[in-house]
């Protein structure tokens, strides 16, 4: 594969020692890498046996009808799940060769930690380890975002950011399920420090905070939830929708959001809709930005996709909004990867896309919004 790939949402799996630099006063009481009873290994945040072990999430390297939901031990997992040079190793052998932004994995229950200067310490810990550690193996490569403590207080939240520009992120990760919803007056001082930073913000389906429904069952109880799975694909419709309306990027034009692992065929139809309620219902209801609705689309607001045969097939269609703010990736080393395997899906999904077309969705918005070189 000759052309520029960058695979925009890659996963860690954290190795044992990602929260050691929590303060000393509170190594005894930080997340662990315990035994289950299934004798795999996996992540203790309260000094119990793990609910789940290393499995559904840490695939790749594993033939399909080898999967394991769970009951792996750590060194049963590739290294490239947590190592920088060996990430990115597994990335060329895929025909990833422009880089990748990496998502943190197990370390996102930091979230919910009842105690939450342990919780802030340990997402520090984490965002110390991803940019000292695994992004340090190639800082022009991999961009690798660093958690936000956004339910910690704004102070606290935007000391994070300040210290992790300065040991060099490119981005920073935002909750899927933050305590407040994402159009709060409380987030503006956020949304203006991201956008003069030039840090895009990104949050992954519901990754990170207490879900409210169903979603209880996974990403508290830690069962696979198949409906779970594909419902989430459609997560960012009302938290972007929101924002949209609540000119937020209206007054923070340099502001990016990426919306990860939602994929993108639903982007037109919610473009649609979102342009109509925006001329039909202003003349009752006062309208917060001044133009339509879809324009944020491809300039503020990013998604990224992996196979959407669907959400293909409309850009051959003539989307141009849809072209401009998706972004092709892999999910490495998730149950769902299409590692090793994308030049075989880029040959497929990309077949009779326009040139400008197929760069923006392979690279070239990747490189606008984390600053990739091309």
């Amino acid at each position: 594969m000759s052309e520029v790939v960058i695979s925009a949402d890659n996963h860690v799996n954290e190795p044992p020692h990602v929260f050691d630099r929590v303060p000393a006063s509170m190594r005894d009481r930080a997340p662990k890498m315990l035994k289950g009873a299934d004798g795999g290994d996996g992540w203790s945040f309260d000094g119990k046996p793990p609910k789940r072990t290393f499995g559904i999430e840490a695939m790749a390297g594993r033939a399909k009808d080898d999967y394991k939901l769970e009951g792996l031990s750590w060194t049963e997992i590739l290294k490239g799940n947590y190592d920088g040079a060996a990430h990115l190793a597994d990335m060329e052998l895929d025909g990833v060769n422009g880089g990748c932004v990496v998502y943190p994995n197990q370390a996102i229950f930091t979230y919910m930690t009842p105690d939450r200067d342990l919780g802030v310490a340990c997402m520090r810990s984490y965002n110390d380890w991803m940019l000292e550690e695994f992004q340090a193996a190639d800082p022009k490569r991999i961009a690798g975002l660093c958690m936000l403590p956004t339910d910690d207080g704004m102070d606290v939240t935007l000391a994070e950011l300040e210290r992790c520009i300065a040991k060099g992120a490119r981005g920073a990760f935002i909750p899927g399920m933050p305590s407040r919803p994402y159009n709060d007056a409380y987030y503006e001082p956020l949304w203006k420090a991201a956008a003069d930073g030039g840090i895009p913000l990104s949050f992954h389906r519901t990754f990170g905070g207490a879900p409210p429904d169903q979603d209880w069952d996974e990403l508290v109880e830690q069962n696979v939830s198949v409906p779970g799975i594909a419902s989430r694909f459609f997560c960012a419709v009302r938290p972007l929708t929101y924002m949209i309306f609540a000119g937020i990027f209206q007054r923070h034009p340099n502001l990016r959001i990426v919306a990860a692992e939602v994929n993108f065929g639903w982007i037109p139809f919610w473009l649609q809709t979102m342009d109509q309620e925006w001329e039909t219902q202003r003349a009752w209801a006062p309208a917060t930005i001044d133009v339509a609705p879809s324009s944020f689309v491809g300039e503020n607001v990013f998604t990224t996709g992996l196979d959407d045969h669907v959400g293909y097939d409309l850009i051959r269609g003539g989307s141009p909004r849809l072209a401009q703010s998706t972004m092709y990736s892999t999910d490495y080393p998730h149950s769902v990867t299409l590692w090793p395997d994308s030049e075989e899906h880029i040959a497929t999904l990309c077949r009779g896309l326009e040139p400008a077309d197929r760069h923006a969705v392979l690279a070239g918005n990747a490189a606008r919004v984390y600053g990739f070189d091309l």
